[in-house]
């Protein structure tokens, strides 16, 4: 018995799936696993909704496992939040942006840039926080 389910290209899947006779199976070493559904490129999604309030969630792929660096800033260039700073499995992720800055103030209304950094990907989008 084969299940094939599409996910919503920003994670946003709802509902509820039943199976009968499903089979799992433990896999030893994840690294050999080939997902055909992988990103087969560098992506950074627009951040929805925009305009928000309170939070917004960006969305972006990984086509590898990258160092990943996400950060938000002002129109005058400076950082107002690291959203992530880590390493990252290949794979679409989603982070919820809630409207505070680094040192968990939240910011005013106004344009905000967000950029990634992953291996050789750089891309910057904006958004609109409106109160």
């Amino acid at each position: 018995m084969a299940l094939s389910i599409r996910l919503h290209p920003l994670g946003r899947f709802q509902g509820t799936v039943f199976m009968d006779g499903l089979n799992v199976e433990k896999i030893n070493d994840v690294t050999d696993v080939k997902d055909q559904f992988l990103p087969t490129d560098y992506a950074l999604f627009q951040n929805y909704p925009n305009p928000f309030n309170p939070s917004t969630i960006i969305s972006y792929a990984l086509p590898q496992n990258s160092e990943v660096s996400l950060s938000i800033y002002d129109m005058l260039g400076s950082e107002v939040k690291t959203l992530v700073s880590e390493f990252k499995n290949a794979g679409m992720h989603n982070i919820t942006w809630n409207a505070d800055d680094n040192y968990g103030k939240k910011v005013t209304s106004g344009v905000y840039l967000y950029v990634i950094k992953a291996g050789d990907f750089y891309q910057a989008k904006k958004m609109i926080m409106l109160k």
